[in-house]
């Protein structure tokens, strides 16, 4: 694949959210609306591989560039710069929680996530967690809010970590974060 062939037709503007980014912030991909320049041939799959042109692409750095000007509106995702905005295919949420740190306990506990592209966010109010389940199978499938509309899937092994830690409230089974209580299961559905 050639890397290249993907940030030409944007280049000045993808340097630019670059060298916002490496100051530690985030492009305000919010405050720009660019006219729609059409779909780009580009997919983030559930595990959190970004594709072009249906091959992976292999170099982290790029795709946290990507991540940095990913918008969400509605149910359809972006790649938006202050003059272009093109579509992407997620199949299911952007990001993978790939680990997360605890701090306190109890009601007092925090759950700071890190994701596969490097964000972190720690969960409370304004970072939800929720759980999704299978309606055939019951399986669950957490989500943490990263920023801005955009999900990560937790993975399996947080969301088993984040069990361990769990406990009962008002008749659920889920865990505490930043002053929030976010419900897994309710309590009488464990065996």
């Amino acid at each position: 694949m050639n890397d290249e062939k993907i940030v030409k037709p944007s280049a000045e503007s993808l340097a630019s959210a670059a060298r916002t980014a490496s100051k530690g912030g985030l492009p305000p991909v919010h405050l720009w609306n660019p006219d729609f320049c059409g779909d780009l041939d580009m997919r983030i799959a559930r595990d959190g591989t970004w594709f072009y042109l249906g091959t992976p692409i292999g170099r982290p750095e790029l795709v946290r560039l990507f991540s940095t000007i990913l918008r969400k509106d509605g149910d359809d995702y972006f790649l938006v710069t202050p003059v272009e905005k093109v579509g992407i295919t997620v199949d299911d949420v952007p990001f993978v929680a790939v680990d997360f740190k605890v701090e306190g306990s109890g009601e007092d506990q925090t759950l700071t996530f890190e994701t596969n592209v490097g964000d972190f966010a720690t969960a409370g109010p304004d970072h939800p967690i929720r759980v999704e389940r299978n309606a055939k199978t019951g399986e669950p499938s957490p989500y943490v809010l990263i920023r801005a509309n955009l999900e990560a899937l937790i993975d399996r092994k947080s969301f088993y970590r984040l069990v361990d830690i769990g406990t009962h409230h008002d008749g659920w089974f889920g865990i505490w974060s930043g002053g929030e209580f976010f419900p897994i299961i309710p309590s009488d559905e464990l065996t």
